[in-house]
C-alpha cells in the first residue's frame, strides 16, 4: 500500500497560498496533538503540518515503525505533494533526528532544500549517547521519560492508558536507541537548535547539541536556550514560536512577491 499524506501529516492550518510549509515532528512518543497550539501563533502565510506517527491516536491500529530508515522513507515519500513550497522542518527530542533523516532524503532523493532545519532538545545525531531504556521494563522506561520533565506523564497511571500508550513509546525508543548513523552527512540547510536551560541533559551535552552546526554547510547556526527542561516548548510555546517565526521571515517571499506584485 502506497503512503498518503493525509496519512502521514495532520493539518493544523492550510493556507492558500502558502508562503512556506512548516513540518513538525513530535518526540518519542510524541503525537501531532503537540503542535496544534501553534496555528494560532505562527504568520498566517505559514501553512502547519504536524507528523502522524504510526501506533497511536487514530493510527493506533497501525504497527508502530521501529527503525529510522522506514519511518523517513515513508515520511519523505508522503511529503512529496507538499514540496511545491519552500518547507521548514522542526523536531523535537527524536523527532529532531527524524527531521534531519527527512531532510537529507529530501536533498538526495528531489533535489529540494529545506528551508530551514529546526530541532530542539536533540544533540547531533553523531554525538547523541543512548541509555538502552527500550529494554528496560515499563517502570524503568516511564520513569526514564519522566526523568526529563512532565509532559502529560500522568496517563501513566491510569491503567488502561498506559496498555495503549506504552508500545508506541517502546518502539520509538527502540527505533531511536538503535539509531547511529556514524558520520551523517551535511545539509545545504542552514539548522537552528533549542534548548531547555534546566533539561537533564543540556548541561552535560551542550556541545554535542551545538555539533549541530557541523552538519549545514550553509553555515548561519544558530543555538537558543530557553527558560525549562526537556519539554519547555510547552510553556514557552510563544516565545518559541516567535523565533521561529523570525527565523523564517525571508523564506519564500521572494517568489511570493514576484507571483502577486
Amino acid at each position: 500500500m502506497t503512503d498518503t499524506a493525509a496519512q502521514w501529516f495532520r493539518v493544523h492550518r492550510q493556507t492558500v497560498d502558502p508562503r512556506l510549509r512548516l513540518v513538525c515532528f513530535p518526540h518519542a512518543g510524541g503525537t501531532a496533538q503537540l503542535y496544534q497550539g501553534w496555528r494560532a501563533r505562527l504568520p498566517a502565510d505559514i501553512e502547519l503540518l504536524a507528523v502522524r506517527y504510526p501506533g497511536r491516536q487514530d493510527r493506533l491500529a497501525e504497527p508502530c515503525v521501529e527503525d529510522m530508515d522506514t519511518l523517513a522513507d515513508r515520511i519523505t515519500d508522503a511529503l512529496v505533494p507538499y514540496l511545491d513550497r519552500p518547507v521548514a522542518l522542526f523536531g523535537h527530542s527524536m523527532g529532531s533526528a527524524v527531521a534531519y533523516e527527512v531532510a537529507r532524503r529530501m536533498e538526495a532523493r528531489h533535489g529540494t532544500t529545506a528551508a530551514r532545519l529546526l530541532v530542539s532538545a536533540r544533540a547531533a545525531p553523531h554525538r547523541a549517547v543512548t541509555s538502552g531504556l527500550h529494554r528496560a521494563d515499563d517502570d524503568t522506561l516511564i520513569a526514564g521519560v519522566r526523568s526529563l520533565g512532565d509532559l502529560g506523564s500522568q496517563v501513566f497511571d491510569i491503567p488502561e492508558l498506559r496498555e495503549l500508550l506504552l508500545p508506541a513509546l517502546r518502539a520509538d525508543y527502540r527505533l531511536i536507541e538503535s539509531y547511529h548513523p556514524g558520520r551523517p552527512a551535511p545539509l545545504r540547510a542552514p539548522v537552528t537548535a533549542y534548548i531547555g536551560e534546566d533539561d537533564p541533559g543540556s548541561g552535560r551535552v551542550r556541545a554535542d547539541v551545538e555539533a549541530w552546526a557541523e552538519l549545514s554547510i550553509a553555515g548561519g547556526f544558530v543555538l537558543r536556550a530557553f527558560p525549562g527542561d526537556h519539554f519547555y516548548l510547552a510553556p514557552r510555546e510563544a516565545e518559541l514560536t516567535a523565533d521561529i517565526a523570525q527565523r523564517l521571515e525571508e523564506v519564500g517571499r521572494y517568489r511570493t512577491s514576484m507571483a502577486f506584485p
